[in-house]
């Protein structure tokens, strides 16, 4: 069996990524894992696709000089924007968080209809629209925009009433729909999924790209015989563009750990 002992590159304009690097450090125990929170650029969600390309090729670049054996766009901005573009000109094995979720989606909606969360830079790029209606064009697609969902994941606010008071104004739509499906189009957005639950009371599938994504990589590493050997703990790298004492403080309470190395630095 063929054994590959890089690091696996992975980036988020922020906190959120974690989610995905969470249930990563689950499925692949014995992998080593870089991750990047351009934080000096958050929210990527209100940005221009031009600006969203330009961060991700030089986050890209960044996390190539380390030697990575393949790039995780944790970042579902990042993947409806930039992931053609870095998938054409960077030659390294990348995933996005957006195709595992759709092809699950489509599989378990009943009524044919699937609501989608995300940014506004997500939603308007039409991505999840175009590539579900490729798999299935019965399916209706109700989309709502949730710009304020990444600032308070980031601020610590999820399960404050301020959370829940913004989930009720964005899900009033999406309610009223007959949508039995709902894709959390955001890795922050999985820090919000008590408040989310609360509002639509339990009656969505929530389909939450951190999980399934994380399958979808082991199982394309165990194909590729790309999944790395070792017998004892690889310590991750944590790097931020900004604030690294608040992102240090988030990420340690998240993750359930007393301390992780964070290192701030300047993309170029």
């Amino acid at each position: 069996m063929s054994i590959n002992n890089k690091p696996i590159g992975i980036f988020d304009s922020g906190l959120g990524g974690l989610t995905l690097f969470k249930e990563l450090k689950k499925t692949l125990p014995n992998e080593k894992f870089i991750y990047l929170g351009d934080i000096a650029h958050l929210p990527y969600g209100n940005k221009s696709n031009e600006a969203i390309i330009k961060y991700s090729i030089a986050i890209s670049k960044f996390l190539l000089l380390k030697d990575i054996k393949c790039l995780i766009i944790a970042c579902n901005t990042a993947s409806s924007v930039a992931f053609k573009f870095l998938q054409k000109n960077f030659n390294i094995p990348i995933f996005n968080v957006i195709d595992p979720c759709i092809q699950e989606a489509t599989q378990r909606t009943q009524t044919n209809q699937i609501a989608i969360i995300g940014t506004e830079a997500t939603i308007h790029s039409n991505t999840y629209q175009k590539k579900i209606k490729k798999i299935n064009k019965k399916i209706k697609v109700i989309t709502q925009p949730c710009p304020l969902f990444v600032p308070i994941v980031e601020e610590g606010l999820s399960n404050h009433r301020i959370a829940f008071d913004v989930t009720q104004f964005y899900f009033k739509k999406i309610i009223k729909t007959k949508a039995d499906t709902l894709i959390l189009g955001c890795t922050h957005y999985p820090l919000m999924l008590n408040t989310i639950k609360k509002v639509t009371k339990d009656k969505l599938k929530i389909i939450n790209s951190p999980a399934i994504t994380a399958n979808n990589i082991s199982k394309y590493l165990i194909y590729h015989a790309q999944q790395a050997k070792h017998t004892s703990p690889r310590r991750d790298c944590f790097y931020v563009t900004d604030k690294p004492d608040k992102f240090d403080y988030l990420a340690q309470k998240f993750l359930n750990k007393k301390h992780i190395e964070v290192n701030q630095i300047v993309l170029t």
